[in-house]
């Protein structure tokens, strides 16, 4: 594991990007946009490692960046190798110092960087950073490209010369409710373990400040993604194995949405498409619901991106412990009403921050999970067709001669038609369908062939 550590602004999520190839940190030219610890695989001339991109280092500072400076901190002693990345256009600071004091104090395995050298004379001003007695500073210019493989090559001959070189005494299973990150699939050698692999992607949702950090970190057992009650903490997606007696999931904490016409920036705008991303390609999707002020437009659009995208939902509805009973019942009831579009949603009603609640979320994920992997006998699924078109016949002399599920995640089905069916009465079979096979809580897709192919 390689974490890139080093203060605000310096360009450590710009060198990730660089060194992965593509974009999955979020950049932008102001402090303290990391915030929480973001791990990918990297790789380099058949070697690889896990590369770990962190918040700024701020010793000095306190409320949410103080949060971050612990968290950053943290990733360093959890390190294999640190790679302390400084901005030569700056010069040395008192926190480029004390990081390097602090890598220093480890013992770890370190490599400077003397970032923003784009020339030959930033090149010569990078040997000032001698003296933080890291070695030889490397200059590069993470933003061009420039030099970037001279800093790879380096990780490379640390990981040959040092950690492969040391026996890694693991046991050969986690208790239930370990975390597991990157980095120990990476000492395992289980490739199968990175997440969204093989186990159930679960997305957290939501508008910004309802709780989905702190139901995160309580749901993994850590405190890994970065938690303050200020809106739009997270900015990035944070994914982490889990561990349960219901099965190992891979859970993502992603950055709060507000509506599309509010002023947030750049930053919240990649945050935003990232969040986006994560809901596309997960196959559940837990959503937040702050229950102080219920359902509003912006839980709707979200929770129809999810169900567009074919991934189930659970609705979480949080600080439950905090409303008044006698408005319980309106409120869950608004918000069956706003979400009619689901069907029957399963609403689980917690406190993150107590923990009230929370333990009824494994086994609806485990539930909702189950069905999303349905698979129905094609002898099941045409006799329940056939009484499906002698209670309702299709318009226009249509008929469905025959259906076959093609496909699960979500339980997707074929019906071979005479003719076109009209939107309405494939709906009305949907409906049917659901109803006979307990598929009401997940989507699912309904696909039409014709004697035409169309």
């Amino acid at each position: 594991m390689v974490v890139i550590a080093g203060r605000p602004n310096v360009g450590k999520s710009t060198l990730i990007n660089r060194i992965i190839g593509r974009r999955v940190a979020v950049v932008e030219d102001t402090p303290g946009v990391t915030r929480d610890r973001l791990e990918m695989e990297g790789e380099w001339l058949g070697t690889h490692f896990i590369l770990v991109d962190t918040g700024g280092w701020q010793s000095s500072a306190d409320g949410l960046q103080g949060k971050v400076f612990k968290e950053a901190r943290r990733a360093i002693e959890c390190a294999d190798a640190v790679v302390v990345v400084a901005d030569v256009s700056v010069g040395i600071t008192d926190d480029d110092m004390e990081i390097a004091r602090h890598v220093r104090r480890l013992g770890k395995p370190a490599l400077l960087v003397a970032n923003k050298s784009d020339n030959a004379r930033r090149d010569m001003d990078a040997w000032e950073m001698l003296s933080l007695g890291l070695g030889d500073p490397i200059p590069l210019s993470a933003l061009h490209g420039r030099r970037v493989d001279d800093l790879l090559d380096a990780i490379v001959k640390i990981i040959d010369n040092s950690i492969l070189g040391h026996d890694i005494e693991r046991s050969n299973h986690k208790l239930k409710g370990e975390t597991m990150t990157l980095a120990d699939t990476a000492e395992t050698g289980r490739s199968e373990e990175i997440p969204g692999e093989n186990h159930p992607r679960i997305a957290i949702a939501g508008r910004p400040n309802v709780g989905k950090s702190t139901l995160f970190n309580l749901l993994i057992g850590e405190d890994r993604s970065i938690v303050h009650d200020m809106p739009g903490t997270t900015r990035d997606a944070v994914d982490t194995l889990v561990e349960t007696d219901h099965g190992t999931f891979c859970f993502i904490d992603t950055a709060g949405m507000r509506h599309k016409d509010s002023k947030g920036g750049r930053v919240e705008h990649f945050s935003v498409l990232r969040s986006l991303d994560a809901i596309d390609s997960a196959d559940l999707v837990l959503m937040l619901i702050d229950a102080t002020e219920g359902i509003t437009r912006q839980d709707q659009r979200i929770v129809e991106r999810a169900a567009q995208s074919g991934s189930p939902v659970i609705v979480i509805v949080n600080k439950w412990d905090i409303v008044a009973h006698d408005t319980r019942d309106d409120l869950i009831n608004g918000i069956k009403d706003q979400l009619a579009f689901l069907g029957d949603p399963r609403i689980v009603r917690v406190s993150a921050k107590t923990g009230l609640g929370v333990q009824k979320i494994f086994p609806a994920i485990q539930e909702a999970l189950s069905v999303y992997h349905q698979r129905i006998p094609t002898g099941e699924l045409n006799r329940a067709l056939r009484l499906i078109q002698e209670k309702q016949v299709a318009p226009g002399g249509a008929r469905i001669k025959f259906i076959v599920q093609g496909a699960v995640d979500p339980p997707t089905f074929v019906l071979f038609a005479t003719k076109r069916l009209p939107a309405t009465y494939l709906r009305f079979v949907e409906g049917k369908l659901k109803e006979q096979f307990g598929l009401e809580r997940t989507p699912i897709k309904l696909k039409v062939h014709t004697g035409a192919g169309k």
